[in-house]
């Protein structure tokens, strides 16, 4: 696992950003898209159908850009099946782990300019009404939802590294780590094409 400070082996074309809800995955994604010139898939848009409902064709849609040479996504909806979609095509994953406070705070931001503005996302869907998003069980509260799923990819990385051992993972630990490997991102020139993978000694 890389840190900031490492360098790049290869610049990638198939992206996976990890993290918390509320860490800033889709701002990221979309960063890292003009960077390299990779197609940014924004996944929820792919889930949600009218009136939220998981559209009927989301796998089917996931495995069509997956199957793409270029792209960049959020790693989200592993629940769904997507794990087996794109993690073994993706060269990259960014792990935004950045502390509770941080992510906190991002996602109250975000969740009350929405609610307020009345902010049209996915397919005409607009948020909830700010008492019903902040009220119930963790699939409808979106704040216990991120509490209750803090250390998902601390937990899940080891695995992770394990049964995908040629994605290449960078852990960013606050926003201005981010911002620092974005600038080396953008001041070093590195190849396209990934290391090839050394034949295990008999």
């Amino acid at each position: 696992m890389l840190s900031a400070d490492d360098p790049l082996p290869f610049r990638p074309q198939r992206v996976l950003v990890a993290g918390v809800t509320g860490s800033g995955k889709t701002t990221l994604a979309g960063r890292l898209a003009a960077l390299w010139d990779l197609r940014h898939v924004e996944i929820d848009a792919l889930f949600h159908g009218p009136e939220w409902t998981p559209r009927p064709e989301f796998l089917d849609d996931v495995r069509a850009f997956a199957a793409e040479d270029r792209w960049v996504t959020e790693w989200q909806y592993t629940s769904k099946g997507t794990d087996a979609i794109l993690t073994p095509r993706a060269q990259l994953a960014v792990w935004l782990d950045y502390p509770w406070p941080v992510v906190r705070t991002r996602l109250l931001r975000r969740t009350l300019r929405r609610s307020v503005m009345r902010t049209r996302l996915w397919n005409g869907n607009v948020e909830k009404p700010i008492w019903r998003m902040l009220r119930g069980t963790p699939e409808e509260n979106i704040l216990a939802w991120q509490k209750a799923t803090l250390h998902k990819w601390a937990e899940r990385f080891p695995e992770v590294q394990e049964r995908f051992p040629h994605l290449v993972i960078v852990r960013l630990t606050h926003p201005r780590e981010t911002e620092r490997w974005l600038r080396a991102q953008a001041e070093v020139g590195v190849s396209t094409a990934p290391p090839k993978r050394r034949s295990r000694e008999r």
